[in-house]
């Protein structure tokens, strides 16, 4: 074997690096060593590839001897670097672990590893999706079938029993009173009659952790007079000191009226040159709608403590107790005029006071109502007179809202759904507060102890609110209200004389006019009451714990509530 000469390394002795090579060695240095000189910012080529196929011509190099060692650092070398840096991949590409209880994790996908698909396996999920979607679609329909007839059952029923006898006159559409606007001036006060006590105010602290229990006044009496039936109503008309007759309660079911859902109706006697708006015996009138405009249907069935019917009575008990315990009973009173004119003398009645005041309609034409006013206060030094009514809840699931939790964060959210399930009534309790002129309006909410209860209930807060303002906020129009009532006059005044009846459709958005028989509705039209054993039954009073023990107290039957209290 040849031996590898190595050559010598001279020594520098005045420092680093090689000393000056003399003239005759570097006639031995070869010279066709190629050196590409560089910086430190330029980026080097790669010295030795292995990876170019050098047999390859398209590839730009066609001698293989060059295959070992590429020492020049072109273009062409520089790009392929830049290329291949730029496909340059770590052996493991999985991305780094997540923190699992990091800010976003409860809003990520939880991602499964791949399954093997097994085909008989797939078929079978696909079958079994496919059952569940159809008894889920055979769900949804036989529940909004269901849904449907059941508000139909509570809704499209007429409050009247409409006879074959009588004839139609009218047919008139709520669509044509959004258009109708009409104003009146300021009304008169003709005469004030009653007493009222004074708002205890410490109510308006009340609140769901502070709650006051509803206390039951059966001493007191409430009336409920029709128009014609009011001996002050009749006098003045005697004097001729109007042309229309009615009270705030009728007056408000017609101003109302687009809003209504129920059917009601108003009875109108034509007597002479003047007109009488009345109310039947034992009409839906006297009581209160309870989620009347709710999409959520209620019970069916009339002896339901949570049907239609159940709740109107049980709603009519709670606002006549709560206008009565939110007042100071300590005797002082602001007493008017004139007596309560319904009152027997020694007879305890209710806190209210009646307002007969009088609208102009035209120049020949005057309205007369009696409104009512439930309470007084001082108002900066001034006396000022109120309204009282209460909202009731009877059960959360209904309304989706939960009284006790919210009305403390969010009473804003408890009003609007109020307001959405309500609309006719609280409309109409804002009406009878701008027509007697209260000073204020108090709502209170009042909710049951425990949902299956409807005997017991609690004040859980009391919020007042000024009529102008809150009718503004519930987008209620007063010169609207005023141009349905001015219309209905108006075609009623063109009639004969005689007796007819205002009913608003069950099942349309409308309201009709039948000319009726004059004994009608006196006692052959009245609807009978449910016998004794099918009547609703309210829980023992004695049973404190109600809420706990009602699943064996279904059958208690001690007490009921009589819709006249």
């Amino acid at each position: 074997m040849g031996g590898f000469e190595i050559g010598t390394v001279p020594f520098n002795p005045d420092g680093w690096g090689p000393p000056e090579t003399p003239a005759a060695l570097l006639a031995n240095h070869p010279s066709n060593v190629p050196f590409a000189p560089f910086s430190r910012s330029e980026k080097l080529g790669r010295i030795a590839d292995w990876t170019r196929n050098y047999n390859n011509p398209s590839r730009g190099n066609k001698n293989p001897s060059d295959a070992v060692f590429d020492f020049t650092l072109d273009d062409s070398s520089a790009a392929l670097a830049a290329d291949d840096d730029s496909n340059f991949r770590l052996v493991d590409g999985k991305p780094p672990p997540r923190p699992r209880f990091g800010p976003k994790w409860r809003f990520q996908q939880q991602r499964q590893l791949p399954q093997r698909r097994d085909e008989e396996v797939e078929a079978k999920k696909r079958e079994a999706e496919k059952e569940r979607a159809r008894r889920d679609r055979l769900y949804n329909l036989n529940r909004s079938g269901a849904n449907v007839q059941r508000r139909e059952a509570a809704v499209f029923k007429s409050s009247v029993d409409i006879q074959p006898e009588w004839t139609m006159l009218e047919q008139i559409p709520f669509s044509t009173f959004s258009k109708l606007s009409f104003s009146v001036p300021e009304p008169e006060d003709l005469l004030f009659g009653g007493a009222l006590e004074f708002y205890d105010r410490t109510y308006d602290r009340v609140n769901p952790k502070n709650e006051k229990r509803l206390e039951r006044f059966k001493n007191r009496n409430f009336f409920k007079i029709t128009t014609t039936d009011d001996p002050v109503i009749r006098r003045l008309a005697n004097e001729d000191k109007a042309t229309v007759f009615a009270t705030d309660s009728i007056l408000s079911t017609l101003m109302c009226a687009p809003r209504s859902v129920y059917s009601w109706d108003i009875v109108i006697q034509r007597v002479g040159n003047k007109l009488f708006f009345d109310k039947r015996d034992g009409s839906q009138l006297d009581l209160l709608s309870v989620n009347e405009t709710s999409q959520e249907p209620l019970p069916e069935a009339k002896e339901d403590i949570n049907s239609a019917y159940s709740l109107s009575v049980e709603a009519a008990y709670i606002n006549q107790n709560f206008s009565q315990q939110v007042l100071v009973r300590d005797g002082n009173k602001v007493a008017f005029e004139e007596p309560n004119p319904f009152a027997a003398e020694g007879e305890e009645v209710a806190s209210v006071a009646y307002r007969y005041r009088r609208w102009k309609l035209d120049d020949e034409m005057y309205l007369v109502a009696r409104c009512e006013l439930q309470g007084a206060t001082d108002v900066k030094g001034q006396q000022a007179f109120l309204t009282l009514n209460a909202l009731n809840e009877f059960d959360p699931k209904y309304s989706g809202v939960d009284w006790r939790q919210k009305l403390e964060t969010q009473r804003g959210a408890v009003l609007a759904t109020e307001l959405k399930n309500n609309a006719n009534k609280l409309a109409k309790w804002t009406a009878q507060a701008l027509l007697a002129s209260a000073d204020m309006m108090k709502l209170g909410y009042v909710s049951r102890v425990h949902p299956r209860d409807h005997f017991n209930h609690v004040i859980l807060a009391v919020v007042g609110y000024k009529p102008r303002e809150f009718a503004t906020q519930i987008n209620l129009n007063t010169s609207n209200m005023w141009g349905i009532v001015k219309s209905i006059v108006d075609l009623c005044m063109k009639l004969d004389e005689g007796k007819y009846v205002l009913v608003k459709d069950p099942s349309k958005p409308q309201v009709r006019i039948y000319e009726v028989p004059a004994d009608a509705f006196e006692n052959d039209y009245e609807e009978e009451p449910l016998p004794e054993e099918e009547q609703v039954q309210p829980l023992a009073e004695e049973d404190a714990n109600a809420g706990e023990t009602l699943a064996s107290a279904n059958n208690v039957e001690e007490e009921k509530i009589e819709a006249e209290s």
